[in-house]
């Protein structure tokens, strides 16, 4: 808002929101409607297609200028590009252990889709923004 392109006019300031999450295919795959996905980054986009991304990361920080950035195919194609690279690099997400510790034989029986297990703790490391993200 403080910049010389919104300052020159406001309605540039309006933006349509693309948002990016990073998902299991087998999720959709196997509909299992319990599993998390986890946004990584939002695209916001005005009229004269100018844009920029609030995000996590490699994609966050790559596309941030809103008065020269351009949305045009190759831009798509590097926002696509990083958000692939981030996703690949995001650590396994596993149920806490308290929550899938006890199962009955029926759910056993019954596929991974109907048992309700979310995703929810990281295997790997743990960073800042998580502490309160799994409360």
């Amino acid at each position: 808002m403080r910049t010389p392109y919104i300052r020159d006019d406001k309605q540039r300031s309006y933006c349509g929101v693309i948002n990016i999450y990073n998902f299991l295919s087998d999720s959709f795959k196997y509909n299992r409607v319990n599993d998390l996905g986890y946004l990584i980054g939002r695209v916001f986009i005005n009229r004269e297609k100018h844009y920029f991304i609030e995000g996590k990361r490699e994609i966050g920080n790559l596309f941030f200028n809103f008065a020269t950035s351009i949305l045009d195919n190759e831009s798509i194609r590097k926002i696509i590009e990083s958000a692939m690279l981030y996703t690949i690099n995001f650590d396994l997400l596993t149920p806490p252990y308290d929550s899938v510790k006890e199962v009955s034989v029926y759910e056993m029986q019954t596929t991974l889709d109907n048992m309700k297990i979310k995703t929810g703790k990281r295997l790997g490391f743990r960073f800042q923004a998580d502490q309160d993200e799994f409360k």
